[in-house]
């Protein structure tokens, strides 16, 4: 697996977010790819079913070649919206359902494969063995590369890892949602090679305004000058510090974020400083 330390997360891209025009997109996967940002993250569900497509009109028109970027997707979410006639949202994980899904998501991102395909969300009825045969087709055919899962516990990755490989599982990691480092879930996937990606790095941060984040913000400003960093790249390399490697996905559209995200992955924090910006966001120190 060769995915950039940093991903490019896109839900914001098209008509959830910014509805970045054509050219704007191209422009972003420019910046992003002269920045050593090379795997972009999609979801099928994104801007309501559209957001995929827009980014395939805009990746063809780019120029990119196709071997110099990293394209990963997830299925598996029937979302309520005037694109899909569903009567609830829920989740669906019949064989035949994942491979539809994967060539739409082929066909609107105007490429011939994946390089990793992603279950959005555990299913309460999902069958390993049926998923196992749809994974088995897709590989075969060339459709996808690597397989993964998103927001799996280790138990649902033992059921499913059990019939084939994971390789990765994107959970949600960050300062001030950190459980996965507690509950098993991040030394499950170290001990069995999993590769960890966390969607929403920076947490709640910069969107909230408590106790717990006043805190951080305290510890965080009095090491900036140290790491001659911004909070952003230090939130960002405390998560890459965790030895399982983990990617953070992030989200922004800004080029100058973007810009300093990819840096902090160049920020090799101290220990202690490590931990002194845990116990900021736990409000204790630790056992």
């Amino acid at each position: 697996m060769t995915y950039s330390r940093l991903i490019a997360g896109t839900m914001t891209w098209g008509s959830w977010g910014k509805q970045l025009s054509k050219k704007e997109m191209v422009d972003l996967m420019r910046h992003c790819i002269a920045h050593n940002i090379t795997t972009f993250d999609h979801a099928d569900i994104y801007g309501a079913y559209t957001t995929e497509a827009g980014f395939g009109n805009a990746f063809i028109d780019s120029g990119i070649k196709r071997e110099d970027i990293q394209l990963i997707s997830k299925c598996g979410i029937q979302y309520l919206c005037d694109n899909r006639d569903n009567k609830v949202k829920h989740y669906d994980y019949s064989k035949e359902y994942i491979i539809w899904s994967v060539e739409e998501s082929l066909r609107n991102l105007q490429t011939e494969y994946l390089d990793l395909l992603l279950l959005h969300r555990p299913s309460p009825l999902m069958i390993a063995e049926e998923i196992a045969e749809a994974i088995t087709i897709l590989k075969k055919d060339g459709k996808i590369r690597d397989f993964g899962v998103s927001n799996f516990t280790p138990s649902q990755m033992d059921m499913i890892g059990l019939r084939m490989d994971i390789d990765v599982n994107q959970i949600e990691f960050s300062l001030t949602e950190h459980s996965a480092m507690h509950d098993g879930t991040l030394d499950y996937m170290t001990t069995c090679g999993i590769k960890p990606m966390a969607w929403s790095p920076l947490g709640s941060v910069f969107k909230e305004d408590n106790e717990q984040t006043r805190s951080i913000h305290k510890q965080l400003g009095a090491l900036m000058d140290k790491y001659n960093a911004t909070e952003d790249q230090l939130l960002l390399a405390w998560i890459m510090k965790h030895p399982s490697g983990i990617h953070p996905v992030v989200g922004t559209t800004n080029k100058t974020r973007l810009t300093q995200a990819m840096e902090a992955s160049k920020i090799d924090l101290e220990l202690e400083d490590w931990f002194l910006i845990l116990v900021a966001s736990q409000g204790h120190k630790v056992p």
